[in-house]
């Protein structure tokens, strides 16, 4: 199999990832583990797929991150607001999502779901990048929306380590007393972290159906929410190292491609586990005391 069907799987599998991933650090940068973020997911991909129809691949992505963004003002209703346990409101806004979109699909759709096909995004290609032998096509001749995902890094980077609200967010993080002390409204500012965090969730959701699929299943999320929260901890919460554990699970995912294509006498199922084998390695070897002090308290 050539180098270059490989990479684009990779990207193509990486790109939701990072997005997600990216949001997550965000809220976990505040103190607050989001596992709604799974939730985020799905409802942005069925918002993306209700909202490409009567307002255009913009108006699905609008969508999508919108979708996800009221997933996130739930979670920080409870957890910031009424201060409940941010595990339980995140399984129950998860399991909510899943709930919803699936009524609300079957209801639109009818009860057993129909064959979507929906407009996708058209390649932009980057001239010069886009000729580079190997890699080229796969990397730079991708839907614009991709682009923002390569943005992403640096951009939090520049906010988490270059900018006073990025330094109130890890502050909030590490200790919000401390934080108030020195004026920062740290309940605003951790909810704003989850609300804006599962919006890239709800966009990772959008780019699935978007600029994938093209279509919607029920449950199509796969548990990309909980992979995400796994690269942050293997990315031990910095913009650099959640991009190289993108990469690594997108890679992981894309071998199912390569199995198939070379015809290696493996159940192509093993190759599916391989990103989920991946999270609880992840899980099971995370460094102590690398993660923000207040991560996942409800007693703040």
């Amino acid at each position: 199999m050539a180098v270059d069907p490989l990479v684009a799987a990779s990207v193509r599998t990486t790109v939701p990832l990072l997005l997600a991933a990216g949001g997550e650090l965000l809220s976990e940068r505040a103190g607050i583990l989001n596992i709604g973020l799974e939730g985020a997911v799905i409802a942005g991909a069925l918002a993306a797929t209700l909202g490409v129809g009567p307002w255009g691949l913009a108006g699905g992505y609008a969508a999508a991150l919108c979708a996800g963004a009221a997933v996130g003002l739930l979670m920080a209703l409870f957890v910031v607001v009424v201060r409940a346990d941010q595990i339980l409101t995140g399984t129950a806004a998860t399991l909510l999502a899943f709930g919803v979109t699936g009524a609300v699909y079957r209801g639109v759709y009818g009860a057993t779901g129909v064959a979507l096909t929906l407009p996708t995004s058209a390649p932009f290609r980057i001239p010069v990048l886009a000729a580079i032998p190997g890699v080229g096509s796969a990397l730079f001749d991708q839907p614009a929306v991709f682009y923002l995902a390569y943005l992403l890094i640096p951009i939090l980077w520049w906010f988490l380590y270059r900018t006073q609200v990025g330094l109130a967010l890890r502050a909030v993080g590490e200790s919000p007393a401390a934080a108030g002390a020195a004026g920062i409204a740290a309940g605003p500012l951790r909810a704003a972290a989850v609300t804006v965090g599962s919006a890239l969730g709800g966009l990772a959701g959008g780019v699935l159906v978007l600029a994938q699929a093209g279509t919607f299943a029920e449950g199509m999320s796969a548990g990309r929410g909980f992979i995400a929260i796994a690269i942050v901890v293997l990315g031990r919460w910095t913009p650099l190292g959640i991009m190289i554990g993108a990469l690594v699970f997108g890679v992981a995912t894309a071998m199912q491609y390569v199995v198939q294509a070379m015809g290696w006498p493996i159940r192509y199922e093993l190759v599916l586990m391989l990103p989920y084998l991946l999270t609880l390695l992840a899980l099971m070897f995370s460094p102590r005391g690398v993660a923000p002090a207040m991560l996942a308290r409800s007693d703040v």
